[in-house]
């Protein structure tokens, strides 16, 4: 069972909201050092993400994107405040997309 489950709906298709993934997918590398690695698919897309004390996946589609992850019992101590930083990233995002 995930400890961190955040979804957001939207209505930027999937092709927009593939460039939103990527855009999170270099951020989480860059700042978070995330090992990521994107399998495309016809209908939505799936990043998988790990390093030492988390991993999970970000699943995207033309209406929707699911985050899911697994802390680690040392991360686990941050769940809200990881949370709440993911939700944050994850809306300006979108915000920000739907806006261009």
């Amino acid at each position: 069972m995930p400890d961190l489950r955040i979804h957001r709906d939207h209505a930027l298709g999937l092709a927009r909201a593939r460039e939103i993934a990527r855009d999170w997918m270099a951020d989480a590398q860059d700042r978070l050092g995330l090992a990521c690695q994107c399998e495309p698919g016809a209908e939505a897309d799936c990043i998988r993400f790990e390093r030492p004390g988390v991993s999970g996946e970000l699943r995207v589609s033309a209406s929707r994107f699911e985050l899911e992850a697994k802390l680690g019992f040392l991360l686990g101590a941050f769940k809200d405040r990881i949370e709440s930083e993911i939700e944050k990233n994850l809306d300006e995002l979108i915000a920000s997309s739907a806006k261009a």
